[in-house]
């Protein structure tokens, strides 16, 4: 079945009159091409092509001055950002708003965010831009379009069933880039994963833990995360001491041993409040536990722990102040007496526990008639 176009030219070519022709079609393109030919054939030809032709032309040109257009737009929005004149408005705004006494906002995370939402934003304005210059192309061919549309909704209909864990994977993430739950770099606990986070797209987080293996996590099965690396991070230390300790001299040395590193040049710029001393949090088994809380950069928090416990370790031996360790306390009885109770650090050697008896003992235990006999047994 000949195209509309290919059917039009057909005819124009097997016209025997020119004049006919040219009363069936006229037009600009018709009478310029004509008279420079002078054959009505190839005139009516190029006035059925050359129009739809240069409306095509037309569209496309028009799509991709638009799609520069608005990529321009969303970019120099998003450096406008990136270079704080954006953020400042943000601050100024959440300043006026019942926000206002919470965290400040992390400038560097807000950049990062606004950049990944504007590639995605400029990802989306091109695919609906040539979409729609794709739709208006197929018209100029005399193509019905509402059956192609009405195609098209059923197959999105299909995938839309068949590919709602991907769609829920996109729309999550999506929404973790606007809400900005985490970012490149943090350390989060994804529930199975707990790690560094090294890649993040629409439809999946890249983390990897502490192990080295990495986890790729569907956007959409992430129902609750937690990040470690948010604008700051708090280390709890619970310390614990023997109970005959004095409690206030030992609260003094630990916050002697914090306000050290506190006034560390090198330690300084991973804290980010004065450490503080809560007191005593709980009495554990064998000690006193007082509680120390350091609040310190994202991500640092381990690294000052390690750190506080080297000093007070070494702080603890020159003050006094005891490490308490397990102790066991052990009663002993036998059959005459009870004896105890007695500490021992370690249980006695094998002549107070015995797996398996002597020789003598097992002659102990026998009775009297089989005693003799086993006597004889043995003399025998």
């Amino acid at each position: 079945m000949l195209s509309p176009v290919a059917g039009m030219a057909a005819n124009a070519l097997l016209a025997t009159s020119p004049g006919e022709a040219a009363a069936e079609a006229g037009g600009a393109v018709y009478e310029f091409v004509l008279d420079l030919t002078d054959r009505s054939g190839i005139a009516q030809l190029a006035q059925t092509i050359v129009p739809p032709a240069l409306r095509i032309v037309l569209i496309l040109a028009i799509a991709y001055f638009a799609h520069r257009v608005v990529r321009r737009f969303i970019k120099r929005t998003t450096r406008r950002i990136a270079a704080g004149d954006g953020l400042g408005r943000l601050g100024t705004l959440r300043n006026r708003a019942p926000l206002a006494d919470t965290t400040p906002m992390d400038l560097g995370r807000a950049t990062l965010r606004a950049e990944t939402i504007g590639g995605v934003l400029r990802s989306l304005a091109g695919a609906a831009i040539w979409a729609i210059a794709i739709f208006m192309i197929l018209g100029e061919f005399d193509i019905n379009l509402g059956p192609l549309i009405a195609g098209a909704g059923v197959v999105g209909v299909a995938l839309g069933f068949g590919a709602q864990k991907l769609v829920q994977d996109f729309l999550a993430g999506t929404f973790m880039l606007i809400e900005d739950q985490y970012g490149l770099g943090d350390i989060v606990d994804a529930g199975e994963a707990i790690g560094v986070i090294e890649g993040i797209t629409l439809r999946t987080t890249r983390v990897r833990d502490i192990h080295g293996t990495v986890w790729h996590i569907p956007n959409g099965t992430i129902t609750r995360i937690g990040n470690m690396s948010q604008q700051w991070a708090q280390s709890l230390l619970d310390i614990g001491v023997a109970y005959n300790t004095d409690i206030p001299k030992a609260m003094h040395v630990i916050k002697g041993v914090a306000d050290e590193l506190w006034r560390d040049e090198e330690w300084r710029v991973l804290l980010v409040e004065e450490p503080e001393v809560w007191g005593v949090q709980d009495f554990g088994p064998s000690e006193i536990l007082i509680r120390l809380v350091v609040k310190t950069q994202p991500g640092k928090q381990w690294g000052v722990e390690r750190e506080i416990r080297k000093r007070l370790k070494a702080t603890f031996d020159s003050e006094g102040i005891e490490i308490p360790f397990p102790q066991r306390t052990i009663w002993t009885r036998t059959d005459e007496e009870h004896v105890g109770p007695i500490t021992r650090r370690a249980p006695s050697s094998a002549a107070a526990y015995r797996s398996s008896p002597t020789p003598q003992d097992e002659d102990a235990m026998l009775p009297d008639h089989d005693q003799s006999a086993h006597d004889q047994s043995e003399s025998d």
